[in-house]
């Protein structure tokens, strides 16, 4: 018969969980239902269990329906199942099983450990024995990569290795490269790696004194001198770029100091540090002002405001001249 009066769907479960197949009877008239497996050996004839297979339980029995569950699935239960009703003529209707299997184990393989600033690192995760293949996916921090995947098959079984090719700097130092599973059997497995980069020094100069305003002649001058890199700077130096530097200016580890400020002390001062990776430097450009070179500006603003408002109040009594004249002739008028 075409099984045009039996009901089943197909079965997809995970190894080792517990697969549920149900044989139903849209019009039942009491004919007997059984289970057959892929060998079509007799699994349940309708309640009992011929087949001495003792993970194979009933779960429900009626004239209407035979419902047998499976426990500890194995990828040799995959096949189809046979249900059998005994009417005139016989009808027949099949379910199929299928089995996932997810990965064994998720491993990443790094080609460096310790990666330099600019350099191209290759990065491998390998999904092993999985069913069906499993798909990679590949994130710096919370940004998306694209890799380049490999399968290779072994009986019913998939190995997956994707390779990514990362350039790195030092924004990447500390950052986590996830390798993430998309599979059918399982979610959220994922595995990572934290990248370690290694870049030569940052340098700033600031100014300590004067805080803000003109470095004026006979006045002081400090500087500082920051760095950061990885590893951490281990020489600092300060020079003059194109000329010696002044005797008077005291260089004190990171700190430079010019106590009485001349125009001699005018060009551009350097710091430099250097690190395993390389040299960096930061430049301050001197110019010394004359001493009185604030007060003129601001006597000059002085003497501006004044003449602006005398006038100011010129123009103001010329107006209410203006106005008192022509009323006057507005009256004798």
């Amino acid at each position: 018969g075409d099984g045009q009066n039996l009901v089943t769907e197909d079965v997809t479960v995970v190894e080792g969980d517990v697969a549920t197949i149900s044989c139903r009877v849209k019009n039942s008239d009491d004919s007997v239902i059984q289970l057959l497996n892929p060998n079509r050996q007799t699994i349940y004839f309708r309640d009992f269990r011929p087949l001495k297979d003792s993970r194979f339980q009933l779960v429900n029995f009626s004239n209407s329906e035979l419902r047998v569950s499976l426990t500890n699935v194995s990828i040799s239960d995959e096949g189809r199942y046979f249900c059998q009703l005994y009417t005139d003529p016989p009808q027949e209707i099949y379910t199929t099983i299928t089995v996932l299997v997810p990965p064994r184990n998720l491993v990443i393989d790094i080609q460096k450990e310790i990666a330099v600033e600019g350099e191209e690192i290759e990065l491998n995760c390998t999904a092993m024995a999985s069913r069906p293949a499993t798909t990679i996916r590949w994130f710096k921090g919370n940004k998306e990569l694209t890799g380049k995947s490999e399968v290779e098959q072994w009986s019913d079984m998939y190995t997956v290795t994707s390779q990514l090719l990362l350039k790195v700097g030092r924004e990447d130092d500390g950052v986590p490269v996830i390798c993430l599973v998309d599979h059918p059997a399982v979610k959220d497995l994922q595995t990572q790696r934290y990248l370690e980069v290694m870049y030569k020094p940052q340098v700033r100069v600031s100014q300590n004194y004067p805080v803000q305003g003109l470095t004026r002649e006979g006045e002081p001058l400090e500087l500082t001198c920051a760095a950061f890199g990885k590893p951490q700077p281990t020489d600092m130096r300060w020079l003059r770029v194109d000329d010696e530097m002044p005797q008077h200016v005291v260089v004190s580890g990171s700190n430079l100091l010019i106590s009485n400020l001349n125009k001699t002390d005018n060009g551009t001062y350097r710091c430099e540090a250097s690190n395993a990776v390389g040299k960096s430097h930061a430049d301050y450009m001197l110019f010394v002002y004359d001493s009185r070179a604030g007060e003129e500006g601001a006597i000059r603003s002085v003497d501006h405001a004044v003449v602006g408002g005398v006038v100011a109040v010129v123009v103001f009594a010329m107006l209410c001249l203006l106005i008192i004249l022509g009323r006057y002739f507005a009256r004798h008028k």
